[in-house]
């Protein structure tokens, strides 16, 4: 389901860069409007506080175009800890 990719910010401290959630929209004027709605709905479901309260920095959505359904794909991406990223998956995915 979700992609990794490993930074590091520092020499001792492992951050990875995981998508923790995707959205899909159709071809729409405002596709940011659009998106908004279930990126907030999935912010006040359980894995979402979760994510909001340990990811740092602050997660972040990244928009892309679906060239397949010729809309857009929305990733929200988190940054944790290799141990914050297993429990994530264990518990939520």
């Amino acid at each position: 389901m979700g992609q990794l990719k490993l930074q590091w910010p520092s020499e001792n401290n492992k951050t990875i860069q995981y998508i923790v959630h995707t959205i899909r929209v159709g071809d729409a004027e405002d596709p940011d409007l659009y998106a908004a709605s279930p990126m907030i709905e999935w912010e006040k479901s359980a894995a979402g506080r979760w994510i909001m309260k340990n990811s740092m920095p602050t997660p972040s959505w990244h928009r892309e175009i679906d060239h397949v359904t010729w809309g857009y794909k929305y990733h929200i991406r988190a940054y944790l800890s290799p141990e914050q990223l297993t429990y994530f998956k264990l518990k939520y995915e």
